[in-house]
């Protein structure tokens, strides 16, 4: 069997060219880009499908050596949700064949989708090229629907059976833990032999350790401050509130913390939380947190990386995470993270070691995690040399080099069947 030459990969929803930590641009993004950068530096090209969102995109745009990103017009260039976008799913799969027909036939070896509403393309695509179909779920409906925050939408029956058929059509998925990819043959009957699981990585180049009180200069906090940052999407999945509420619950246990408290939440509205743009700010307003709590739009990642390395802990108090790829970055730069004990933030952050688990949400939980990690030096220094040494786990060339057999396995699979 000849090598992989080309890949087609779809991202439907979301641009890898988005700004992480707003809309619907977050882990994925970031995943969909490091991942072609490194399949390209071995040689493979990729072609990166996504939904034009504006008029002034060029239609093709190089990301890198090896990589380009085609912005397919499929609907309104703004405006339509999630939700809406599986009107839009045919005319989207109609020009990215279209785009293939240009070329002799043969010219992608394999199709790799991202969330189901790509893998629903992504399975015309194989059925139309002749070639394997890879699909990463990074999120699950049923996961999400059965650890809903307070208030939040649950997701539509149309995606769960959506997702129930990419699930089958997929010849090899891939899981970003051990517990997803028990959850896709528990919950979806995925056959286990098809699923493969491949970690995400972190940019060890871009997110590594700085001396703290440099990073805390150049982003304006003081030398001596208690630095509990939330980095993300702000949605009721992510929980940032958890966050709000515990250092309220701390302060009105110690209140002589709060001269030397500050909380960066770093990110923009998202998903549901578009309905309520206002109500993180509006709730950090009600636990008398307006002098401790500074709301900063999404940064780059090179920004992003200094933000973890000026704080003292990381929050992800999410409802559910696939993989948790901020605990990583987090972890990366030295600093510890606080995070909710479930789904792949269970595999990201080691208990003890890198940052500590906190079961559920209840306040008083995580405001004793914080009261914990921030009253005990010893403690703290060791969840921090734990911090740097288990991102140390997790790189893009290792996700690379895993998800190219993925890719083999897979073209073998179906080269059985013909």
């Amino acid at each position: 069997m000849d090598g992989l030459q080309r890949l087609a990969m779809i991202s439907l929803h979301t641009s890898p060219l988005d700004q992480p930590g707003t809309g619907d641009a977050g882990g994925m993004n970031v995943y969909v880009i490091e991942l072609a950068k490194r399949l390209a530096r071995r040689g493979v090209e990729v072609d990166i499908f996504t939904r034009a969102t504006s008029s002034a995109l060029d239609q093709v745009v190089a990301a890198c050596d090896g990589v380009s990103v085609r912005h397919i017009h499929a609907g309104p260039f703004e405006g339509l949700t999630k939700h809406e976008l599986p009107a839009q799913l045919c005319v989207f799969a109609r020009e990215v064949l279209r785009t293939e027909a240009a070329h002799p036939v043969g010219h992608y070896d394999v199709v790799h989708s991202h969330y189901w509403l790509s893998g629903q393309v992504g399975a015309l695509a194989r059925d139309r090229w002749g070639v394997p179909l890879v699909h990463s779920m990074h999120t699950m409906a049923k996961v999400k629907n059965d650890a809903l925050a307070e208030g939040d939408t649950p997701e539509p029956v149309a995606r769960v059976i959506g997702e129930e058929q990419v699930v089958e059509a997929a010849d090899m998925l891939i899981a970003s833990t051990d517990l997803e990819a028990k959850q896709l043959i528990e919950l979806y009957d995925a056959d286990p032999a098809r699923v493969e699981v491949v970690p995400p990585g972190v940019d060890l180049d871009v997110f590594r350790p700085a001396p703290k009180g440099e990073a805390r200069a150049a982003l304006g906090l003081p030398a001596d401050a208690d630095v509990l940052l939330f980095a993300g999407r702000i949605q009721p999945l992510k929980a940032p509130d958890v966050l709000l509420r515990a250092v309220a619950a701390l302060l009105e246990r110690e209140p002589g913390r709060r001269a030397r408290t500050v909380v960066p939440i770093v990110g923009g509205p998202s998903g549901s939380g578009l309905d309520k743009p206002q109500a993180l700010a509006d709730l950090a307003s009600q636990l008398g947190l307006d002098d401790v709590v500074r709301f900063v739009p999404p940064v780059s990642q090179d920004e992003l990386a200094r933000w973890y390395a000026a704080a003292t802990l990381v929050a992800v108090p999410s409802y559910n995470e696939s993989f948790g790829l901020v605990a990583v970055e987090a972890e990366a730069t030295g600093t510890p993270v606080l995070a909710a004990a479930v789904g792949g933030l269970t595999t990201a952050v080691r208990d003890g070691h890198s940052g500590l688990l906190v079961e559920g949400h209840r306040t008083g939980d995580w405001a004793d995690a914080l009261q914990r990690v921030l009253g005990d030096d010893e403690l703290r220094a060791r969840l921090e040399a734990g911090a740097r040494e288990q991102a140390q786990l997790f790189s893009w060339d290792a996700t690379a080099e895993a998800t190219l057999r993925v890719y083999e396995q897979a073209r073998s699979s179906v080269l059985a069947t013909l």
